[in-house]
């Protein structure tokens, strides 16, 4: 099985820590050398480990903004 390789391009935000130390991220990661892709998932500490996650494209992302803002302005 092929091992997957990732770059973070871009470090945006920590969204939250868990009691084991596991960090819920969102970053700008390139997988495999592929364009990089706006990416929410959970790091081990020493980031040698993630959890799976979700990846969106930059039109995802401000598509989820645009949601995101209507839903929170109620």
């Amino acid at each position: 099985m092929k091992e997957i390789q990732y770059e973070i391009v871009k470090e945006i935000a920590v969204l939250s820590k868990s009691d084991s130390g596991y960090t819920k991220e969102l970053n700008l990661i390139s997988w495999n050398g592929a364009e990089p892709k706006y990416d929410i998932r959970s790091f081990a500490p020493a980031r040698e480990k993630c959890r799976k996650g979700i990846t969106l494209t930059k039109a995802e992302v401000q598509t989820l903004f645009a949601a995101l803002k209507d839903e929170l302005s109620e």
